[in-house]
């Protein structure tokens, strides 16, 4: 019996699969498993008469196949991760500030223990993402990884790959940074009148005060704030989606 065509279709399978699982727009860790499996299945159904594959001479090879297209479908997966890693450490912040840290719950799309406001944030910039089509174009730059990057063997890694990365980190920083900034500034001066009023009048009992205080004037402030969060989501996706690409050619 020739196993060759499904030897090849489970390779194609390979970047499409670990693009939709780790891809909160295509799948993530909340959908269903058979949702993820089913998208990966049809995905890789329309993709793979626009594939060249490679001979595969034996074992080592196809391990060598599998490899290099595990860690090019996990850098394409990456382009999304950092945009809403940066919209979940923008609400973090937030939710720090005004002691929703006290109230950590279990994050759906990360699987790790956040803050309400880092999840409200993550689910916003999700949402912002799917209404601009950022999905369309994740879907049309795997198609274009298959010119670029077709399935091989021979791959080695670029030392371009530590500038990209580092270049993807400072993108989660400074665009969470930017998100937390208006609340964060305005929870800051509130903290220093309460320190100028508690030396001007140390009578005042404002360790009773000081976190109701805290909370009302951060909820005002996240009410303003969190209008830019869609925004600067969509302004932000599309260079995660460049970064991403970068980094898979990186691995060619």
């Amino acid at each position: 019996m020739d196993f060759g065509p499904l030897t090849a279709f489970g390779i194609v399978l390979v970047r499409i699969g670990m693009l939709v699982a780790m891809t909160p727009l295509l799948g993530g860790s909340w959908a269903p498993m058979p949702v993820k499996v089913g998208l990966t299945v049809i995905l890789a159904v329309v993709v793979m008469p626009l594939i060249t594959l490679p001979a595969m001479g034996n074992m080592a090879t196809i391990a060598l196949v599998v490899a290099h297209e595990s860690l090019v479908g996990l850098a394409l997966a990456m382009s999304v991760r950092i945009v809403l890693g940066a919209a979940e450490l923008g609400g973090y912040l937030v939710g720090f500030q005004m002691g929703f840290a006290y109230a950590a719950i279990v994050d759906p799309q990360s699987g790790v223990r956040n803050n309400v406001l880092a999840a409200l944030y993550a689910s916003l910039a999700t949402l912002a993402l799917l209404g601009t089509n950022l999905h369309h174009q994740l879907l049309r730059l795997l198609v274009a990884t298959y010119e670029t990057l077709p399935v091989a063997a021979a791959a080695s890694i670029q030392p371009s790959v530590v500038e990209t990365v580092m270049r993807m980190l400072g993108l989660i920083f400074v665009t969470g940074l930017r998100l937390a900034a208006p609340v964060v500034l305005v929870l800051l001066f509130v903290e220093l009148v309460m320190g100028v009023t508690s030396r001007a009048a140390p009578s005042l009992n404002l360790m009773m005060v000081a976190a109701p205080l805290r909370l009302i004037l951060g909820l005002v402030a996240l009410g303003i704030a969190i209008r830019v969060v869609p925004p600067v989501m969509t302004r932000v996706g599309s260079w995660g989606l460049e970064l991403g690409a970068q980094l898979a050619h990186a691995l060619r």
